[in-house]
């Protein structure tokens, strides 16, 4: 689960192992199971940020951080072409075997991307950026790799759930995996995104909903509660 499980009693989750294997084999560990396991966050971003994004037919777009590539195939779906961007080899692997024709590529978003050369008209970076110790150069480095207002459509697990001390996890064979949420604060991904050649920024904070408990039922206890904040802004 992206967030800690209700379902689990007191009893099962202080039996259980907990092992911290770093964000990079976190995710490599994850990748098979990562699309089938009930996600609140994943569910509530997957409702709103293909939306904000809107890909338009024969757009370039990044997907920094596409993970297992859900939004890839939505991105080509919509007639536009797609170039992804991961940390793990595994969530890549993944998406390589679902979509052979677009171009991946491993990347560590705390460092330049190997992107120069190519130009985009939007970038998507969606549910990685509690993960990351250096936002303001990936803002840099979205702007640079943009045309002249080309968009960012930026999503991340809320600052809140982080400070509550949620993070990224998941559970098998008796071990729960814990991924770590960085402790950012809503004004640092907007301070950064504004900072970085950006205008128009519109910040967006979504909060689980009865929608959202009908689909997880575990996920009834963050009703009202902040699961997901976006930002979206344009190259000046």
């Amino acid at each position: 689960m992206y967030l800690d499980d209700a379902a689990l009693d007191g009893g099962e989750r202080m039996s259980m192992r907990v092992r911290r294997p770093g964000v990079r084999d976190g995710y490599d560990a994850w990748s098979t199971t990562y699309d089938e396991t009930p996600n609140p966050l994943v569910a509530l971003d997957r409702r709103y940020t293909m939306r904000l994004l809107e890909p338009r037919p024969s757009e370039r777009i990044l997907d920094a951080g596409c993970g297992t590539g859900a939004y890839l195939r939505l991105i080509l779906l919509a007639g536009s072409s797609p170039f992804g961007l991961d940390f793990s080899r595994g969530m890549l692997r993944v998406a390589r075997r679902r979509l052979p024709s677009v171009p991946l590529a491993q990347a560590n978003l705390d460092d330049p991307l190997p992107v120069r050369g190519w130009v985009f008209d939007a970038v998507l970076c969606a549910l990685v950026g509690e993960h990351l110790e250096n936002v303001s150069l990936l803002f840099r480095e979205f702007s640079a790799s943009l045309v002249a207002g080309g968009r960012l459509i930026f999503s991340v697990f809320h600052p809140e759930m982080a400070a509550a001390g949620i993070e990224a996890n998941f559970e098998r064979e008796g071990v729960e995996y814990r991924l770590g949420a960085r402790r950012y604060s809503v004004d640092d991904y907007v301070d950064a995104v504004d900072r970085s050649g950006f205008r128009g920024l519109r910040v967006h904070e979504f909060c689980g909903d009865a929608a959202l408990a009908d689909e997880i039922p575990w996920a009834a206890k963050y009703l009202s509660r902040p699961l997901l904040l976006t930002v979206e802004a344009r190259k000046t």
